[in-house]
C-alpha cells in the first residue's frame, strides 16, 4: 500500500501550493542530494508531463532545488532556493521534455561535481509521497519512507544471503527488498528498506563482504 493513513493523502507539513508538485518535487530533490552525499557543483533537472507544464506556477522548480540544498518540505527558504543555490556556487540547469512518461509528475535529476555523478528518475504520486524509478541506470520502485540500504555489488550467487546474514545478526528486520542489474554477471544494486536504523557498524560489516563495491544508507 502506498498510503497507510489519511495523512499520507493530505500531505506533509510544507510550503505550498501543492503537495504533489511542490512537496513531492522537494522530496525527489532531497533524495538526490542524500544519495549524492554532499553539495554538488551542478544540478541538471528535467521535468516531464504535468511537471513540465506547470512547474513555475506550482513551484516545482524552486522545490526541487530546495531539496537539492537539503531543505525539508516545510523550510521557508524553499521559495528562495534558486538564488540560494547560486550563492552556494551550484549551477542549476532546468529543462523540460515532451517525452511521454508513465507518470505525469516525473523529474530526472543529475547531480555532479569533479569526482562524482548521481542520476535518478523520480515521480511524485500525491500527498507529498514519491517513488524513485531509476537510479544510475538501475530500475527500481522505491519510496524512501523508511531507512533504505543501498548495496552495489558484483552480480553473483550468495550476495543477498551474505547481506541478510549481517542484518539478521543485528536483529534488523527487512520490510522490502529489490535487486536490479544491468545484465547478468555484471554489477547489481540491492535496495533494502528496514524497520529500524542501520548503524555505522553494520554498514562497515557489509562493506567487508567480498565482491561489494559500495554501501550507503538513505534516511530522510
Amino acid at each position: 500500500m502506498k498510503y497507510k493513513s489519511v495523512f499520507d493523502i493530505i500531505g506533509p507539513i510544507m510550503v505550498g501550493p501543492s503537495s504533489s508538485h511542490t512537496a513531492g518535487a522537494a522530496r525527489i530533490g532531497r533524495v538526490a542530494r542524500k544519495l549524492f552525499g554532499r553539495q554538488p557543483k551542478r544540478a541538471d533537472i528535467t521535468f516531464y508531463g504535468s511537471f513540465a507544464k506547470t512547474y513555475q506556477g506550482h513551484g516545482s522548480d524552486v522545490a526541487t532545488v530546495a531539496g537539492i540544498l537539503d531543505f525539508d518540505t516545510s523550510d521557508l527558504r524553499l521559495k528562495h532556493s534558486l538564488s540560494l543555490a547560486e550563492q552556494a556556487g551550484i549551477e542549476v540547469v532546468l529543462t523540460t521534455s515532451d517525452v511521454l512518461t508513465e507518470h505525469p509528475n516525473t523529474a530526472r535529476i543529475r547531480l555532479s561535481d569533479d569526482q562524482k555523478q548521481v542520476e535518478l528518475v523520480g515521480v511524485s504520486i500525491g500527498g507529498g509521497k514519491i517513488e524513485v524509478l531509476e537510479l544510475n541506470g538501475f530500475s527500481f520502485q522505491l519510496g524512501f519512507d523508511t531507512p533504505t540500504l543501498l548495496v552495489l555489488h558484483e552480480d553473483r550467487f550468495g550476495m543477498i544471503a551474505a547481506v541478510a546474514k549481517v542484518l539478521t545478526e543485528h536483529r534488523i528486520n527487512v520490510g522490502f527488498m529489490e535487486v536490479s542489474r544491468h545484465e547478468r554477471g555484471s554489477r547489481a544494486l540491492m535496495a533494502i528498506e528496514t524497520d529500524s536504523a542501520v548503524s555505522a557498524e553494520v554498514l562497515e560489516e557489509i562493506r567487508q563482504i567480498p565482491h561489494i563495491f559500495d554501501v550507503s544508507l538513505l534516511s530522510l
